[in-house]
């Protein structure tokens, strides 16, 4: 047993001494793999700097030419109109991929403001898609059973029912005073359907206000009549009204302050109804920046040396091998 003892140990140190060569091979041939980048490229300065200099300039042209620019404009869709409102987008962005040039002089936008994509999203807001609706409560329960809340917010059935939603389109000129997005929320809002479901709704809203304040005008009757009596029971501090036996005047309080509430509801509604998808913000002229766009400069002189040492590495390799097989 004891004459073993003494192999097992020379194993292994053989075994650490080929583990620190092979080791130390691995790094030799990193440092020669270097070593010949580093003579490739000096070998190679001239056409190298060319290649450069050439993916530079080229970038810098296409930067210049190339732009393309968003623009964004925040929409509130009134009278049930989502949908509507997402396949007018879907109709802009169908003519765009067809070229329709007839459609958009149609519609007022000209060649110098041709629109190259355009794209709708909802402005994720939970708290307001519930808005102390029990209802949408109920549903956003409902759909979290089977799901995360990030991922509910974000499908299709739930982005329908945000009230803001922003569209971007791109552009490859500037937009002046903001003509091409006007020109598309005329034409999202030419719809005579929706048009007169707009002026029954106006009117509607007018004829409430109305009537609340009629009804405004009686409550007020009736406290002046209250405060001006000699009832028992009634104290008088300034302009504040203290009754303890009839309880119905916290009512008439009640309903007069939900009536006030609700008037100045409707007139905000009067407000953003005045358009079937209201705009509440356009920003435009934004350079887009995203992928390459604008990185041109320095992507081309990258790449244009990354095509060339690729070539020249395959062009050994197929005389080595070539060479081989001779």
């Amino acid at each position: 047993m004891s004459t073993k003892v003494p192999q097992n140990n020379e194993d292994q140190e053989i075994d650490l001494v080929l583990i620190s060569k092979k080791i130390s091979n691995f790094f030799q041939r990193i440092n020669t793999s270097i070593f010949r980048g580093i003579q490739f490229f000096i070998r190679n300065w001239v056409i190298v700097l060319i290649l450069v200099l050439t993916g530079f300039g080229l970038g810098m042209f296409l930067d210049k030419t190339q732009k393309s620019y968003d623009n964004q404009i925040i929409v509130q869709p009134n009278f049930g109109s989502v949908d509507y409102l997402y396949s007018k987008i879907d109709l802009i962005q169908s003519k765009i991929q067809t070229n329709d040039t007839t459609f958009f002089k149609s519609i007022g936008i000209s060649d110098t403001q041709k629109i190259a994509q355009i794209t709708i999203e909802p402005i994720v807001d939970v708290f307001k898609f519930v808005d102390n609706k029990e209802e949408n409560l109920q549903v956003l329960k409902l759909m979290m059973a089977n799901g995360d809340l990030k991922s509910v917010s974000k499908e299709i059935t739930t982005s329908k029912n945000y009230p803001f939603y922003i569209i971007t389109f791109s552009t490859k000129e500037l937009s002046r005073d903001e003509n091409t997005a006007k020109a598309v929320l005329n034409f999202i809002n030419s719809s005579k359907f929706y048009s007169e479901i707009q002026s029954v709704y106006l009117n509607n809203i007018k004829q409430k206000i109305k009537a609340n304040e009629e009804i405004l005008m009686q409550i007020d009757g009736i406290l002046n009549k209250f405060s001006n009596s000699e009832s028992k029971g009634v104290i008088r501090n300034d302009k504040l009204i203290y009754y303890n036996e009839n309880t119905q005047l916290n009512d008439i309080i009640k309903t007069k302050d939900g009536l006030i509430r609700e008037n100045g509801k409707l007139r905000l509604e009067l407000i953003t109804s005045d358009k079937i998808v209201k705009e509440s913000s356009i920003v435009t002229n934004m350079e887009n920046t995203e992928t390459v766009k604008g990185k041109l400069k320095i992507i081309l002189p990258i790449l244009f040396v990354f095509i060339f040492v690729l070539v020249v590495f395959i062009k050994r390799f197929y005389i080595k091998q070539k060479a081989l097989l001779a």
